[in-house]
């Protein structure tokens, strides 16, 4: 059965996702401090991470540093009442996989950890291989013609996404919802932008434009 790990220490907010969780058959357990999230997420017995950034004593963004920093990566969704534009990309920067604002609904709650779960057991393979670029899902390493290059989080995901579909033309509004997982105003250039830092670390070469539609790994 698949286990989601709900770090809150609101009690009355960690009660109600716990609930809702266990009557869409998941099995659930608590952490109420960032100590005690880190410990159960290292333990590698969760499929999930639903992560609020303002725990007692280590807050969400240092548990979801070591997390990343351990190798770790589990599927994590920050959810939070710091609404700022600076934390949505301070969360997703960090290696989260989501985020979602305080208030929420319960059932937009459920369709992304359903998702974000999914996404997480859909790879097959640990390494994916394409033309010389290599991503090991594994370590989060990522090499061009067997030299290493640092990614961000953000960066992996993308390469990573773009690697699962090789000659497919992606649109903007594909890989905005498949890797920021985040509803940006569909006027933002964030895409681009991370496209930009692609070329330069894996080489310009492998990522065309396709004008009006999107991108595509060649």
């Amino acid at each position: 059965m698949t286990r989601i790990l709900v770090a809150e220490d609101e009690a009355r907010i960690s009660s109600f996702i716990e609930k809702g969780l266990r009557s869409a058959g998941f099995t659930t357990d608590i952490a109420t401090t960032g100590a005690d999230a880190l410990h159960l997420a290292l333990s590698g017995g969760f499929d999930l991470l639903v992560l609020d950034i303002g725990l007692p004593g280590i807050d969400g963004y240092e548990v979801l540093r070591r997390l990343r920093a351990a190798h770790v990566t589990l599927p994590v969704i920050v959810l939070t009442a710091r609404t700022s534009a600076e934390d949505t990309l301070a969360s997703l920067e960090g290696g989260a996989n989501d985020y979602m604002p305080k208030p929420f609904r319960f059932d937009e709650l459920l369709a992304r950890i359903r998702l974000r779960i999914a996404d997480a057991g859909a790879g097959g393979g640990t390494v994916l291989s394409v033309d010389g670029l290599q991503l090991d899902l594994r370590t989060r390493r990522a090499s061009v013609d067997g030299r290493q290059v640092e990614l961000s989080a953000r960066e992996f995901a993308l390469a990573e996404e773009l690697m699962r579909n090789p000659d497919r033309v992606l649109s903007r509004e594909q890989l905005l919802s498949r890797v920021w997982g985040y509803d940006f105003d569909p006027g933002s250039n964030i895409v681009d932008v991370y496209v930009g830092y692609l070329r330069t670390k894996l080489g310009a070469a492998h990522i065309e434009t396709v004008r009006g539609m999107g991108y595509r790994l060649r």
